[in-house]
């Protein structure tokens, strides 16, 4: 086992917990000198004090790995572009410093994001577009961040969920009944089917939830429990809406929203239950789906909130991807990073599935760090109903370190400890370091090309040797 130097990470444990070094040195049978000396990285942590931190604070013990930095390096990596090809900023200093200091380079990142977004509006207004146009989409990108952070688990609107599962009886095949119920004799809520284009609209004067007749039972469980979050569960979304954005705004809102919704799926799929069936059927997407009668995508982002403290899940990354490769929901309890400037790696399994639609395809990938994930993709279609209509076609990504591959039905049969078997892959072609890739679709960053009008090459950007 390599040393692992993690200081900056131990100290904000600490410091979260508001614990002084003496109490945690207490917690850890260790003398405060000893802990003074891990949190400056002037010792390692040993493998019995981290077995320690992991049980009395319920991290996974993943926390302090270096590849948990392998997310904030790449973010990192694509928000100051600009500097590390004009050499002010190198990627060694972004990895020194996402390792030693990663609040500072927390603070770094919203800042260069923030001068992205600028450049953008300026230059969208200096050429007759809208300037405000191109930041139209910030709110919801702060939302995913919101729960990127979070590392997409909500422990107390998880705990909440559950309990109001078990007070009005949710059980497979019983859903819409008991929801049905609460609604009604809870909120005086009544339900009717509706025809146009909503999927389901609440009318608060009336006390009626129209639910549109389109929606499979599944789908109008989901939106029935969604409603009765936003009735029974408001004060508290307020709250945690209002830990990152100001009440009134609009990421606030969408927030308030976004915590609805998973408080609806945690309602519907009971965590200590769900986390048990996954177990059983070793996150066999199709099972699940059938046991609970929910789609494909619910189930996989279900599945990726697994992550309570003392029975965690496989931790997964859980993605939605169009044919152009734009990524309309990202969400990850692992370091997978996900580009945010478009044009992620035409090589990863998301795209293939778009060949043979309904099928589930297996992947095992392989990052620039070295990083293995098992990845599954299936893609899939939806329409309104009519004839001639247009649908809209996404591929479900759902992916999992290396290390928990083994736990997934999808692994029978794959050489998960040969690593010439996985498929190279990068976070997108505009930060990716893969200087060999013959899929590059844009010079690499750092890097000086090598142009020569008397020779060509199979890699469309070759480099120029540093050496020369």
């Amino acid at each position: 086992m390599s040393k692992i130097y993690a200081g900056a990470r131990l100290r904000r444990l600490r410091e979260e917990r508001r614990m002084s070094q003496a109490e945690l040195a207490r917690v850890l049978g260790i003398s405060p000198s000893y802990l003074n000396q891990m949190e400056h990285d002037s010792r390692p942590l040993t493998v019995p004090v981290l077995l320690k931190l992991t049980e009395a604070f319920g991290v996974d013990p993943g926390f302090f790995s270096e590849r948990d930095t392998a997310r904030l390096l790449a973010d990192l990596r694509e928000a100051l572009a600009g500097e590390i090809t004009e050499a002010r900023v190198s990627p060694t200093d972004l990895a020194e410093l996402a390792s030693r200091m990663p609040e500072v380079a927390q603070v770094l990142l919203d800042l260069g994001r923030r001068n992205q977004r600028l450049s953008e509006r300026l230059a969208g207004a200096a050429d007759g577009r809208d300037g405000d146009r191109g930041a139209a989409s910030s709110p919801h990108e702060e939302i995913r961040d919101f729960f990127y952070r979070r590392q997409n688990y909500l422990h107390d609107t998880d705990l909440a969920a559950e309990q109001l599962a078990e007070d009005i009886g949710i059980r497979p095949g019983e859903v819409v009944q008991a929801l049905t119920a609460r609604l009604a004799d809870a909120h005086g809520v009544r339900l009717t089917v509706a025809t146009g284009d909503h999927l389901h609209h609440y009318d608060e004067a009336a006390r009626t939830l129209h639910l549109s007749a389109r929606l499979r039972p599944g789908q109008r469980a989901f939106r029935m429990a969604l409603q009765l979050a936003l009735l029974e569960y408001g004060a508290e979304l307020d709250r945690q809406a209002g830990e990152d954005f100001p009440p009134g705004s609009p990421t606030h809102a969408l927030a308030r929203i976004g915590i609805a919704n998973y408080f609806a799926a945690a309602l519907i799929l009971p965590y200590t239950a769900f986390h048990a069936a996954a177990e059983e059927v070793r996150y066999d997407i199709e099972r699940l789906t059938d046991r609970y009668s929910l789609g494909h995508e619910t189930v996989c982002h279900r599945l990726s909130t697994l992550q309570r403290p003392r029975l965690r899940g496989v931790p997964f990354s859980f993605v939605r991807v169009d044919r152009a490769g734009n990524m309309s929901k990202r969400q990850s309890a692992t370091g997978f990073h996900f580009s945010r400037a478009g044009g992620t790696c035409p090589l990863w399994n998301v795209y293939e599935a778009f060949a043979a639609p309904g099928r589930i395809h297996v992947q095992i990938a392989e990052m620039p760090d070295g990083q293995r994930y098992l990845w599954t993709a299936r893609a899939l279609t939806r329409h309104r109903g009519g004839w001639g209509e247009p649908g809209k076609t996404f591929a479900i990504g759902l992916g999992c370190e290396i290390r928990h591959a083994h736990r997934l039905v999808y692994s029978d049969g794959l050489d998960l400890a040969n690593a010439s078997a996985a498929t190279p892959i990068g976070m997108g072609c505009r930060v990716c370091e893969r200087l060999d890739c013959p899929q590059r679709a844009v010079p690499p960053l750092d890097r000086p090309l090598r142009i020569d009008q008397n020779s060509s090459t199979f890699v469309p950007y070759p480099v120029a040797d540093p050496a020369m």
